[in-house]
C-alpha cells in the first residue's frame, strides 16, 4: 500500500463550508471511484485553517486509475467549482507504510 497525503490549508472562516462541500459533494465522487480514504484531519493547534487527509492505494497505477475514474465524472468538476477560492495552498506526499505501522 501507498498512502496519499494531502494537506490543504483553507481560506480562514471557510473551513465549516469546505468541509461541509467536501463531504456532501467530493466524497461520494470519491468513494464512486473506489478511493479509499484512511482519514480526515482539521488542525486546531498550530498551522491553522488546514486540514490532512490521507488515501490509501495499492500502488501509484491504482491511485491514477481511481483519479482518472473521478476527474471523469461530472459531478468532480462541479465540486470543484463550489470550494473554487477556499484552499489556499495545497502539500502532498506519497509514502509508504513502515514495518510496523498500523495502517498496512
Amino acid at each position: 500500500m501507498i498512502v496519499d497525503v494531502r494537506c490543504y490549508s483553507i481560506t480562514p472562516r471557510k473551513m465549516k463550508t469546505y468541509l461541509e462541500t467536501f463531504e456532501k459533494f467530493a466524497l461520494p465522487v470519491q468513494e464512486r471511484a473506489g478511493m479509499n480514504l484512511l482519514g480526515y484531519f482539521v488542525h486546531s493547534v498550530g498551522s491553522l485553517n488546514k486540514v490532512t487527509h490521507l488515501w490509501g492505494f495499492d500502488s501509484l497505477a491504482h491511485m491514477e486509475e481511481v483519479r482518472a475514474k473521478r476527474d471523469a465524472d461530472p459531478a468532480w468538476a462541479e465540486y470543484l467549482g463550489k470550494t473554487e477560492g477556499m484552499v489556499q495552498a495545497q502539500e502532498n506526499s506519497i509514502t509508504s507504510p513502515a514495518s510496523f505501522s498500523p495502517i498496512k
